[in-house]
């Protein structure tokens, strides 16, 4: 869905919703956009809609059409713009749902300050200096009486809020700090941020003067909150709003939140950042319709673009953080390539059922040689020993799902499936082998470590499994239960493979000798095994 807004917010304010396929905007009757101005050509421009694109086009028009100030012969558009043709001033949206209009004039008056695609193309220079001299008091805590003085003293409160929310912290204290200068700087009685999670609304903050200490739970929402009603209305326009009497403006007819709270006067600023809302600043007053004027709504519009900027820089640090943290946790049973591929994915490591090939690795004759040696000394020996084997288990892109004691439980085919799997498999188990040699001369031990190794395939299901303290990515299943026993089965120096796993190396790349049927425990039928002879 995508619409232009003439005169947003405004009593007048004319939607036009906008067609799939091309779309005319003009002044005389037959086009799709007709607005009788003087600026516009007959055909000023076309807005072409295919699907979820948007390609606005300048019809070689006297007066140009513009996209947020720049003028443009043809533009692809996405999400909010203003777009103008001649002097007519639209508001471009996309994806949002369509504020129903109201007939009659409010009493009071709705003002709307249009804050932009981009904040920073309204400079607070030119903003605070547009002031005109209000009828009623401001809400805004300032000691100047003149129009000059307040507004020097508008900008250095901005500068100071800059200063303030310039520092780096969690998303959580930047709320804190948001809400705690706004009211420090204005009179209100409540104010919350809400924060836009999809297509869903979620309160962040929440702060009411009779009750500083409230964080917006349910136990609070009595004296905290805001109106949805008020909210919606900024949301679906993307603009800062001012109500100046919320329980007679007709464009709130119906709101129960405003009735319930007892809402007399509210404000509502956009949260932009990088061409994204991420929310709204809301205000209120409980007690006075009125409070609030044309030169407090200029004011939390630019308060509001400031705060989107430091709520956005503290949402992409939370987000990096973590992420570096599930990257960390990654690492810890992944190849790189794989936590690289299962990270830009987004893939789940919930359970699923999958084909794999397991692989179990034993010290041999690790519980004699424990017993000669002193516990620090058993600790420095697998620290050695283990860094080696992952290595090898990483470097043929499996997962290391576990260290057992002195054992060691790689998996080839979950989360990631590869066509090779066994052979990967197969490949690392002859690498630990001849790696051993290599370490037992670091080692030098009285009598060299050796190690036995059992391969294995077959189903198993495979997904994180514990608590929220200490998760762990696990394969669970006969398959797994029989690679320890293939591994057991296994003597010094050797490695032995299942006949599921021998079929799936198609044409081996190394001698295999078969064995005669080997019995396990809990296995009515006999496993065919077959060595693998990794030194001819």
């Amino acid at each position: 869905m995508a619409r232009l807004i003439l005169h947003p917010g405004r009593p007048d304010e004319r939607v036009f919703e906008l067609r799939e396929g091309a779309n005319t905007i003009g002044r005389t009757r037959q086009n799709d956009v007709f607005v009788l101005h003087k600026s516009l050509s007959r055909q000023h421009a076309r807005l072409v809609v295919d699907g979820e694109r948007f390609e606005i086009e300048d019809l070689g028009s006297k007066n140009g059409t513009f996209v947020d100030g720049e003028r443009v012969e043809r533009r692809v558009l996405g999400g909010t713009h203003q777009v103008k043709c001649g002097d007519v001033v639209f508001r471009f949206v996309t994806g949002v749902e369509r504020i129903p209009a109201v007939a009659d004039e409010p009493t009071r008056p709705t003002l709307v300050y249009d804050v932009g695609q981009d904040p920073a193309t309204r400079s607070l220079d030119q903003m605070l200096a547009a002031r005109q001299p209000t009828e009623s008091g401001t809400a805004l805590n300032l000691r100047g009486s003149l129009d000059g003085e307040r507004t020097q003293e508008k900008l250095q409160i901005l500068l100071k809020v800059s200063e303030v929310l310039s520092s780096p912290a969690p998303l959580d204290e930047v709320l804190g700090r948001v809400l705690d200068l706004a009211f420090r700087i204005l009179d209100i009685d409540r104010g919350t941020v809400v924060l836009c999670e999809g297509t869903d609304l979620r309160t962040a903050a929440s702060r009411s003067r009779s009750d500083p200490s409230s964080d917006g739970s349910e136990n609070d929402r009595s004296l905290t909150g805001y109106s949805n009603s008020v909210v919606r209305w900024v949301l679906g326009r993307g603009v800062a709003a001012l109500f100046r009497d919320t329980a007679n403006d007709p464009r709130l007819v119906g709101s129960k939140s405003i009735l319930r709270q007892s809402i007399r006067a509210s404000m509502c600023a956009p949260l932009r950042a990088r061409d994204r809302l991420l929310g709204v600043l809301y205000v209120d007053n409980l007690t006075r319709p009125d409070r609030f004027t044309e030169e407090d709504l200029e004011f939390v519009s630019a308060f509001a673009n400031q705060a989107a900027i430091s709520i956005d820089n503290a949402m992409l640090r939370d987000e990096l953080a973590d992420q570096a943290v599930a990257r960390n946790t990654l690492m810890r049973f992944f190849p790189p390539t794989s936590v690289d591929a299962i990270m830009s994915s987004g893939a789940s490591l919930e359970a699923i059922e999958a084909e794999a090939t397991i692989l179990f690795c034993d010290i041999s004759g690790f519980t004699e040689l424990s017993s000669r040696l002193q516990p620090k000394d058993v600790i420095a020996l697998l620290n050695r020993y283990f860094p080696v084997m992952s290595d090898i288990v990483f470097h043929h892109e499996g997962t290391l799902e576990k260290y057992i004691g002195d054992a060691l439980l790689a998996v080839w085919g979950v989360p990631m499936t590869r066509e090779d799997d066994a052979v990967r498999a197969v490949a690392a188990a002859v690498d630990m082998q001849r790696a051993m040699v290599e370490l037992n001369d670091v080692l030098a031990l009285d009598e060299p470590l050796r190690i036995h190794v059992g391969i294995n395939s077959g189903r198993v299901a495979a997904g994180n499994i514990g608590s929220k303290q200490l998760l762990q990515y696990a394969t669970i299943g006969d398959a797994t239960n029989v690679a320890a026993r293939v591994c057991g089965a296994a003597g010094p120096g050797e490695i032995l493979v299942d006949e599921a796993t021998v079929q799936r190396l198609g044409e081996p790349a190394w001698p295999l000798t078969a064995l005669p049927p080997f019995r396990v425990k809990g296995k009515s039928a006999p496993l065919a095994l077959y060595r693998l002879r990794y030194d001819d």
